[in-house]
């Protein structure tokens, strides 16, 4: 649906929307993730991953790592899409078989189908027993430019072209299992309705979303499904058609056609909480600035001396108001936070209360003992 512009839509509107739908009355960790479509995983624990943080908001009795300690009975898999999380399993037949921008030549695919059978015979496998069995195949350089094994960059381009999936993790390394996924309809209107099914599912996560934000996803989009790429811009063509959009202070806004941003219901609550880099809230940082004033960065990649908010800031969000950041560390079972604020601290009981109230449950969530 398009807002009637009878009276405009505001900004103040789209942010409370956008934080109320996202961050929704906690419940179960399988609901939660199909309700999300898509969790974003990072490596980094500071104080905890990612994928833990975002959940820790939206299921209720959370704790870092259940997650990882649940998923092998988790209706869930690894993989990607605008880049590597959790999805429900049944998007990944909107994203499977994946076609990869460039096929392997003959002597991986030999590699490939001989770590395959590997696979197969046992079941399941970890990277090290492979690396000890395959030890021939040498060395390889990742993406990022280092060195490894070239039987764990085989493993990781296998899992990528959907030859394997992620069985469970073992101390946060995944151990992988054979998978086969079914055909899909190869004809111009069944990839066209994947290909929008994909979008649709951006939109439901991260909407509302600016214009310039929703062609952004789209071309990340060919991070999960490069075989869909050019559907995926084709579906982008009919964003105005297809979901609720409104001309706001210059900027177009889309989000999903059965949500009406101006509902009453999206009302925030009046909790403080430290949000992932990743978190849905905040991954846009285009909207961020739009919605909030100023621009939020994660520095965790960037020299200590130059960074002005921290290796790891989380943005602190209160009721709607975006405060600032703050780093957090666990340090003798406790808790340890160093806020920043852009403009002045909030001051009076109000504000301390949340915070103390955040803090704790924060070390709940980390199994930690005491206050701070």
């Amino acid at each position: 649906m398009s807002v009637s512009v009878a009276r405009p839509l505001t900004l103040d509107e789209l942010r409370r929307y956008a934080i109320a739908r996202s961050l929704f009355k906690p419940t179960t960790l399988p609901v939660a993730i199909r309700r999300l479509g898509f969790v974003q995983a990072d490596p980094m624990r500071a104080p905890a991953r990612a994928q833990d943080l975002i959940l820790s908001h939206r299921v209720k009795g959370y704790r870092a790592g259940d997650l990882e300690r649940r998923y092998p009975k988790l209706d869930v898999d690894e993989d990607c899409f605008v880049n590597y999380g959790f999805l429900p399993r049944e998007t990944l037949a909107l994203l499977h078989p994946r076609v990869p921008r460039q096929a392997w030549d003959a002597s991986t695919r030999a590699r490939a189908a001989e770590l395959l059978a590997f696979v197969r015979e046992r079941g399941a496998v970890h990277p090290a027993t492979v690396q000890q069995a395959f030890a021939h195949h040498g060395r390889a350089t990742s993406a990022w430019g280092s060195s490894l094994q070239a039987t764990t960059h085989l493993l990781d381009d296998m899992h990528y072209r959907g030859l394997l999936r992620v069985q469970r993790r073992e101390a946060g390394t995944r151990v992988f299992e054979a998978v086969e996924h079914p055909a899909q309809d190869d004809r111009a209107a069944a990839k066209r309705e994947r290909a929008q099914g994909l979008l649709d599912r951006v939109v439901a996560l991260y909407a509302p979303l600016p214009a310039a934000s929703l062609a952004y996803l789209a071309r990340l989009l060919a991070y999960g499904a490069p075989h869909l790429k050019t559907q995926v811009r084709e579906a982008l063509k009919l964003a105005t058609s297809r979901y609720g959009h409104a001309q706001v202070q210059g900027q177009s806004w889309f989000w999903p056609a059965d949500e009406n941003p101006r509902s009453r219901r999206h009302s925030p609550d009046d909790q403080l909480r430290f949000l992932a880099p990743f978190d849905p809230v905040v991954w846009d940082r285009h909207r961020f600035e739009l919605l909030w004033g100023w621009a939020y960065k994660f520095e965790a990649y960037v020299p200590a001396a130059k960074r002005t908010m921290g290796h790891y800031a989380l943005p602190v969000l209160w009721g709607e108001k975006m405060l600032g950041w703050g780093n957090l560390r666990a340090d003798g079972g406790r808790l340890r936070h160093e806020l920043g604020f852009v403009g002045s601290q909030p001051r009076g009981p109000a504000f301390k209360a949340a915070l103390e109230q955040s803090v704790g449950e924060c070390e709940v969530f980390l199994g930690l003992g005491g206050t701070v």
